[in-house]
């Protein structure tokens, strides 16, 4: 069964930065397709951050783009930087990995509070 451990987050200030990393075990590299982040603020939907895919491509959320940046550093972990915060990120942000089997794994999120 696949596990994604998530690392990171916290609180700071608008305007600072923060970083995110995600690991998965319990999957075999092959059949992993995409993996990345998404978030969910209080009374929202869960919305895409960021996702690479195994064709090479990276996917950014139209809000976090010039701002935050996907790194891939294998096929199973991935970080995601994520600079000049502002109020309206705060949100749980939860690790995705797809595979072939057309099933997701999530984490189980990890708190990202940006104060004015």
């Amino acid at each position: 069964q696949v596990q994604l451990r998530e690392s990171g987050g916290g609180e700071v200030q608008a305007g600072g930065s923060l970083s995110l990393l995600c690991t998965a075990s319990g999957v075999i590299t092959s059949a992993v397709t995409a993996m990345g982040w998404y978030r969910q603020a209080p009374g929202k939907q869960r919305e895409l951050v960021a996702i690479h895919t195994r064709g090479g491509t990276t996917d950014y959320g139209d809000s976090v783009k010039g701002r935050f940046t996907l790194s891939v550093h294998s096929a199973k972990r991935v970080s995601l930087q994520m600079n000049s915060l502002k109020p309206d990120d705060t949100a749980v942000y939860y690790c995705n990995l797809r595979r072939t089997t057309g099933s997701d794994g999530w984490g189980q999120g990890t708190q990202v509070t940006v104060s004015s």
